[in-house]
């Protein structure tokens, strides 16, 4: 279901630009914020909102599955727990800081909980904690957090 709904998304997305668009040669990838069906739901309502505008991961989330680091201008279709797709977004700035080194304005942007740096360390720490403890690692303030800034360029 979740692989049909995300192509017939893609197809729908496509089918607004111009033949000659960039775009029509990229495969986005497809995914659900945080750890459980809820929260993918509360994130991609703030997606949708506009108040959700940067997600950040560990590098170890891609690099255990074999995956590529995200990069400017990579797509995703973001889905909601159901696996519904909502919106495809493009990443418009990309960089690796260690968890310290995240200020308030990121996690302003990141719009999850109150806006505020506390909330988002709290967060962040609770969520690669279990990441890092699941993949046999140990979060520090210095394990690098990958910032990604991005846009919606299509909702469903």
């Amino acid at each position: 279901m979740e692989r049909d709904a995300c192509d017939s998304f893609w197809r729908s997305y496509l089918s607004q630009l111009a033949r000659d668009h960039p775009h029509h040669g990229m495969k986005p990838d497809a995914f659900g914020f945080g750890s459980d069906a809820a929260l993918a739901d509360e994130l991609a309502a703030l997606v949708l909102a506009g108040k959700k505008r940067a997600t950040t991961s560990l590098a170890i989330e891609f690099t255990a599955l074999g995956e590529r680091l995200p990069v400017v201008g990579d797509l995703s279709i973001i889905l909601r727990g159901d696996g519904s797709p909502v919106a495809l977004i493009e990443r418009t700035h990309v960089t690796t800081v260690p968890f310290e080194a995240v200020d308030a304005d990121y996690a302003a942007i990141e719009g999850e909980g109150d806006g505020s740096l506390t909330y988002w360390r709290n967060a962040h720490r609770e969520y690669f904690n279990r990441v890092c403890a699941r993949l046999g690692g140990r979060l520090s303030d210095r394990t690098p957090v990958l910032c990604q800034v991005f846009r919606v360029v299509f909702t469903a």
